[in-house]
């Protein structure tokens, strides 16, 4: 007989996960503390974005069960402590809320039931959590904005930390895990919590290499977009690698795990001067728009009007959190400026006198310069000879190359974007 799966914590980890184990066949029950939030869920009134997430529920929602009574965890034969970790703008995380939901989870579950965190959390956390009457073990959630279904539904491994690595999983956690039709690789405690830390390492090291990189070739000529088909190509680095030149590192994840490294190493006295280094290039590229503008524009147009195509982090959420575009929009408080993002509201604009554009082009029309900050797949379909009929000015920052470069050079576009000499 299948297990019962329980999530503790609908937010973004715990809705998504919730959805998958349902779509794999399993009946889930989803518990958070909050009746409002239970309530919302429970009539699909969903708290987060994804792709594939609306669909899912409709087909396989009548597997999961939303409460926000912790009694009912009985039921279930295993629970997921999967409250998303919140962090602040240095990537420090508060823990307060996880672990209070530990505690609620332990205590309301049957003796037998196996309970897994899921949250991210720093190494040594599981260990300090745990119980003598009940082992503890620690997962690797796979979430990545905007593909966090895809990725619950299909990973391409699954990293278990175990009290003791050697001895089998629990039956039901391993019938619940062989679903996923994956490898599991079961470690210690400390070596999967750091597992997390290490990929995102491994891919802030990608981003800021293509960023550095990319800027070189902007000042010598070179176009990175025609290397980085080539990296593709060597078995080192591979096709997916992360190449693709960007605003920094966003959305919190990554950073918080940057920070923990950098926090540990303080701690244990070793050395991470390329981490810091990473964090600092992120800074710097962040900055590319403001910097463009100002040089570009500002420094001599000082009632210039910019608009801004763009809100969340990147496509496909509407998390705005550590946003490439929420900063720009910071330093541009003295500037008139229109704001279109097909998801997240204006009023995440920190700007006080941002005007809400219809769309994209009535936000560009009369405007002296365009930050193209989230490449949405509409915004793809602008037309540069649109933009340049309606615009005032001729500047286009376009740093993720949502529009055609040529294109736009040969509408009379003054055409930006990373890892490229100006096009114009």
């Amino acid at each position: 007989m299948s297990p019962t799966v329980g999530y503790a914590g609908m937010t973004h980890l715990g809705l998504c996960s919730a959805a998958a184990a349902a779509a794999k066949g399993f009946s889930v029950l989803a518990f958070d503390p909050d009746p409002a939030l239970v309530a919302r869920l429970a009539a699909r009134d969903l708290c987060v974005r994804e792709p594939q997430l609306v669909e899912l529920l409709a087909v396989h929602g009548g597997r999961i069960a939303f409460t926000a009574d912790p009694d009912t965890l009985r039921r279930c034969d295993l629970v997921y402590v999967a409250q998303d970790v919140a962090t602040d703008a240095c990537g420090g995380s508060d823990l307060v809320a996880v672990s209070a939901l530990i505690k609620r989870v332990a205590s309301a579950a049957r003796d037998d039931a196996v309970v897994v965190v899921l949250s991210q959390v720093p190494p040594g956390f599981t260990r300090a959590h745990q119980q003598a009457d009940r082992p503890l073990y620690y997962q690797v959630e796979t979430l990545v904005f905007g593909r966090a279904v895809e990725r619950a539904l299909s990973p391409e491994r699954i990293i278990i930390g175990s009290p003791d690595p050697a001895a089998p999983l629990p039956k039901a956690f391993a019938a619940f895990l062989a679903a996923f039709a994956c490898p599991v690789l079961p470690m210690r405690l400390e070596s999967a919590e750091c597992a997390k830390i290490a990929v995102n390492c491994c891919l802030a090291a990608s981003i800021a290499t293509a960023d550095t990189l990319a800027e070189l070739c902007e000042r010598i000529g070179a176009d990175w977009s025609e290397i980085a088909p080539a990296l593709r190509l060597d078995r080192r680095i591979g096709r997916f690698a992360y190449l693709t030149p960007g605003l920094g590192i966003a959305g919190g994840n990554i950073e918080r795990d940057l920070a923990t490294v950098v926090s540990l190493s303080g701690e244990h006295g070793t050395e991470a001067g390329i981490i810091r280094a990473i964090v600092a290039n992120g800074r710097h590229r962040r900055d590319w728009p403001l910097r463009t503008l100002h040089a570009e524009l500002l420094a001599r147009a000082p009632d210039a009007e910019i608009a801004v195509l763009g809100l969340a982090y990147k496509e496909n959420t509407d998390s705005v959190k550590n946003a490439p575009a929420v900063d720009l929009i910071r330093h541009l408080t003295r500037w008139p400026l229109r704001v279109y993002d097909p998801v997240v509201p204006v009023s995440a604009a920190p700007h006080p006198s941002v005007i809400a554009a219809r769309s994209a082009l009535d936000a560009a029309a009369g405007a002296d310069a365009l930050a193209i900050m989230t490449p949405w797949p509409e915004f793809r379909e602008l037309a540069p000879v649109a933009l340049a009929t309606i615009m005032r000015g001729k500047l286009v920052l376009d740093p993720y190359g949502v529009l055609d470069g040529g294109a736009a050079a040969d509408a009379g576009l003054d055409y930006r974007t990373l890892g490229r000499t100006r096009v114009c």
